[in-house]
């Protein structure tokens, strides 16, 4: 059997404990628009897609009621640490730590080498991440070597260095 032909994440789903608190946090904080999908008599369940996608949706939110325990996945269960939304610039991703920050929602930055990345909690405490992909033309060795080990992120200095308005992963997740 040959290997599956996946291109990217289609979407992901999330349980939540209260809907309408996280379609707000995605739509305010990451912004988010709500897509019209969920089906007739169907209740506590929200579809979303991310602002630059031409995907249907990105996200749906199904709510489990405000009962449910928080997730211990990675601490005492296994599950999904996280997932990552790509940025295309890092003016961008300045903007979303800013918005993150703004929400008390940014819980960590890193620099990965060829991803620069922001980490954030959504309500309920569920991790994501929020990256900016290095240009394959702009990929170093220092950048390689970088990436086996978690450095601090200057985004400062990355702007600087990159450009703001440099789109990132062209070459990588973007076709060239």
């Amino acid at each position: 059997m040959g290997a599956m032909g996946i291109h990217r994440l289609n979407h992901a789903v999330l349980y939540v404990t209260d809907l309408e608190r996280s379609v707000a946090f995605y739509r305010d904080v990451l912004g988010f628009r709500r897509v019209p999908m969920t089906p007739e008599g169907f209740r506590g369940a929200a579809f979303l897609q991310a602002p630059d996608s031409t995907n249907d949706h990105d996200l749906g939110l199904f709510e489990i009621g405000a009962q449910a325990g928080r997730s211990t996945a990675g601490r005492a269960t296994v599950g999904l640490y996280h997932l990552a939304w790509e940025v295309d610039t890092l003016d961008e991703l300045a903007a979303t730590a800013q918005r993150l920050t703004q929400a008390g929602a940014l819980v960590g930055t890193s620099d990965h080498g060829t991803t620069k990345s922001l980490y954030g909690r959504d309500p309920d405490g569920l991790e994501f991440e929020v990256v900016w992909l290095v240009p394959a033309d702009q990929i170093d060795e220092a950048a390689l070597a970088a990436r086996t080990r978690i450095g601090r992120l200057d985004l400062s200095a990355e702007i600087h260095r990159y450009g703001g308005d440099t789109r990132g992963g062209v070459g990588i997740s973007i076709p060239a």
